[in-house]
C-alpha cells in the first residue's frame, strides 16, 4: 500500500511541500502518489496534435483513483515531417526521449507515470524509458488518422507515396498529384497503414503496456478518451500494488512482441526498437536471431497496407488488436502480466474476429512464413532486415550488379536521370547510426516504387526504411559501413546475389578482396558539419543489431 512519509527526504521534502502549496495544491493532495503524465503533444505532429485532450482524460482517471497528476512534455518528431535530409534526426530523437523521461521522472521522484505517444520513434523511446526507470507505468497510444476520399474512393498513405514515381515518369500530372496530396491525410493521428507508428502501437499492446484494444482505436474516436481514463486508474492500481514496468516487460513479453510483429508484417524499424526496449529492461540476447527463428514459424495473418489492400480502419472493423491477439494466443506466452492486472489470455480469449479476410485464422494464413526476415552473408555478417510481405514473388531470388551511393540525394538524382536500370542492386551506404544517424532510404525507395523498374531492382543500405517500404528493400545492414562493415567494400559493377527464402545476401567477391578494400577505406564522420547532439549520438550509439542504444 502506498504511503508517503512527510520527512522522507528531510528538509528537501519540506521545501517541495512548500513549493506545491505555493502552486495552489492542498495538504490532502500532496500526500497522494505523484503521477507523471508524460505527453509528447505538439502542434506540428499530426499524430500528437490531439494528445492534450487525451492527457486530460488520463488526469481524470488518476485523480479519481487517488493520485495527483502532473503533466510533462517531451520531444515529439513526426517521421513524415522531417524531410529525410542529412540532418535527419528521427532515430536519435528516440534515445533523447528516453533520456528526457529519465531526467524528468527521476529528478522529480514521481511514483508512477502514464506515457502518451503515437509516432515512429516516440512510442519506442517511451517504452525504453519505462523499462529503464522500472516504476509503475502505462502507455496510451494516440491512434491513426481516418482515410480520405479522392475521386470517389478511399485512399491512404500508400497510394500517395507510390504515386511519386509516376509523377516523375510523367504518368500522373503535377496538378492531379497536388489534388491527391491535398486530401490524403485526414487530420489527427498516425498514417493509417502498417508503418512504424502503428506497428509500434501494436507492439506496445502486445507487450501488455496498454489498455486492451488501444492500438486500433483511431485518433478521432472518443473511445480513446475512455482508454486514457482507464489508464489513469490502472497506473494507480500498479502504484498501490507495487507493480512496475519490468514486471510486465519480461523476456517472455519481448518474445510476444516479436511474434506479433512477425504475424502483422510490422515495420522493419522494430528490429531496432524491440531490442532497444529489451536492452533497457536488462534483457540482452541475440534478438535478431530470434526474429529470424520466428519468421520461419509464425505465419503472416494480416496484410495491412503497404503489405496488402487493407488499412487500419479495416483492421479495427475486423475486430482490431483484440481479435488479432485472440488469434495469436496459441503461439504466445499467454501467462504474461499486463497493466490491468490480467494475463494476456484473460484479456483476449473472448475477442471475436469479424472478417477473416482481414485477420486470417492460423490454419489459413496469408503466408506460412512471417512478414519479416533477417538475411545474412558476407555483406551482412550480423544481419540485414527485409519486410518479406512486401516483396514481389519474382524478386525472392535476385542477381544484380551494384550501383553504389553514399547519399540518398545522389541516388535519387541518378534515378531521375535514368542512370538506374532493371537488374541494378542499388547500394546506399554510410547511413547507419554512426555514419548518418540511422537515416532512412525511404524517399528513394518510394520514387522507385512508382516506376516501371520497381519489381526489377534491389535496394541495399545500412540505413533504415520506413514502415511503408515495399519491394526488395534490404536495410539495417550490420555492421554498418562507418565502422568498416563489408558494405563499405562494395564497388560499382560487383555482382550481388539475394535469396530471400534461404535468407542469403552475398557479394561475389573473395574475403581477401573485401578485407583489402576495407583496409583502403578512409571514411570519417565529418563532425564539423553536424551540431553537438548528433555528434554525441554518433560517438556513443551501439550497433544496429543491438538496437542502436547507448553504449
Amino acid at each position: 500500500m502506498f504511503e508517503r512519509s512527510k520527512w522522507e527526504f528531510g528538509v528537501g521534502s519540506v521545501k517541495r511541500d512548500g513549493i506545491l502549496y505555493g502552486m495552489g495544491y492542498s495538504e490532502d493532495e500532496i500526500k497522494k502518489p505523484y503521477i507523471a503524465i508524460v505527453n509528447s503533444w505538439n502542434e506540428y505532429n499530426p499524430g500528437h496534435v490531439h494528445l492534450k485532450e487525451i492527457a486530460q482524460r488520463v488526469k481524470d482517471g488518476v485523480r479519481e483513483a487517488g493520485g495527483l497528476p502532473f503533466e510533462l512534455v517531451t520531444t515529439g518528431i513526426c517521421d513524415g515531417m522531417v524531410l529525410k535530409d542529412p540532418r535527419y534526426i528521427e532515430l536519435p530523437s528516440r534515445n533523447l526521449i528516453a533520456d528526457e523521461i529519465e531526467l524528468n521522472v527521476e529528478a522529480n521522484m514521481f511514483d508512477g507515470m502514464v506515457l502518451l505517444g503515437t509516432c515512429d520513434s516516440i512510442v519506442p523511446g517511451q517504452l525504453m524509458a519505462a523499462a529503464r526507470l522500472n516504476i509503475p507505468t502505462v502507455i496510451v497510444t494516440g491512434g491513426y488518422m481516418p482515410l480520405c476520399f479522392y475521386k470517389g474512393r478511399e485512399i491512404g498513405l500508400t497510394e500517395v507515396s507510390t504515386t511519386v514515381g509516376k509523377v516523375m515518369q510523367g504518368k500522373v500530372s503535377h496538378e492531379e498529384f497536388s489534388c491527391m496530396v491535398s486530401c490524403a491525410h485526414a487530420g489527427a493521428g498516425a498514417c493509417g497503414s502498417m508503418t512504424t507508428a502503428n506497428s509500434m502501437c501494436c507492439i506496445a499492446e502486445a507487450l501488455g503496456m496498454t489498455v486492451p484494444g488501444n492500438a486500433t482505436i483511431n485518433a478521432t474516436d472518443k473511445r480513446l478518451g475512455r482508454a486514457a481514463y482507464e489508464s489513469g486508474k490502472y497506473v494507480m492500481e500498479m502504484v498501490k500494488k507495487g507493480i512496475t514496468a519490468r514486471d510486465i516487460i519480461t523476456e517472455k513479453a519481448i518474445e510476444n512482441a516479436i511474434i506479433t510483429d512477425t504475424a502483422i508484417a510490422g515495420s522493419t524499424n522494430l528490429l531496432l526498437h524491440i531490442p532497444a526496449i529489451a536492452h533497457e529492461a536488462g534483457i540482452d540476447r541475440d534478438w535478431w536471431s530470434f526474429f529470424d527463428e520466428v519468421s520461419h514459424k509464425i505465419p503472416l495473418i494480416t496484410a495491412i497496407a503497404p503489405n496488402g489492400k487493407y488499412y487500419f480502419n479495416d483492421f479495427e472493423r475486423a475486430g482490431g488488436m483484440k481479435a488479432l491477439m485472440k488469434t495469436l494466443l496459441p503461439l504466445l506466452n499467454k501467462d504474461c502480466k499486463t497493466i490491468n492486472g490480467k494475463t494476456l489470455e484473460e484479456n483476449y480469449r473472448n475477442a471475436v474476429v469479424y472478417d477473416e479476410d482481414v485477420i486470417h485464422p492460423l490454419n489459413n494464413p496469408i503466408s506460412s512464413d512471417g512478414g519479416i526476415a533477417v538475411l545474412k552473408g558476407n555483406i551482412a555478417p550480423e544481419g540485414a532486415i527485409l519486410k518479406t510481405a512486401a516483396v514481389p514473388e519474382n524478386l525472392m531470388v535476385f542477381d544484380g550488379k551494384a550501383k553504389v551511393f553514399s547519399e540518398v540525394d545522389d541516388a535519387i538524382k541518378a534515378l531521375r536521370n535514368g542512370d538506374i536500370a532493371a537488374g541494378d542492386a542499388i547500394v546506399i551506404n554510410y547511413l547507419g547510426p554512426k555514419g548518418r544517424f540511422g537515416t532512412t532510404a525511404f524517399a528513394f525507395q518510394k520514387e522507385v516504387a512508382g516506376m516501371d523498374i520497381h519489381d526489377k531492382v534491389a535496394i541495399i543500405t545500412d540505413g533504415r526504411f520506413s514502415g511503408g517500404t515495399s519491394g526488395l528493400s534490404i536495410g539495417y545492414v550490420a555492421p554498418e559501413a562507418a565502422i568498416k562493415g563489408p558494405l563499405a567494400a562494395i564497388r560499382n559493377g560487383d555482382k550481388i546475389h539475394i535469396d530471400v527464402k534461404n535468407r542469403e545476401i552475398t557479394l561475389n567477391v573473395s574475403d581477401e578482396e573485401i578485407e583489402k578494400r576495407l583496409s583502403e577505406t578512409d571514411w570519417k564522420l565529418q563532425e564539423e558539419k553536424f551540431k553537438p547532439f548528433l555528434r554525441l549520438f554518433a560517438r556513443n550509439v551501439s550497433s544496429t543489431a543491438k538496437g542502436a542504444t547507448w553504449l
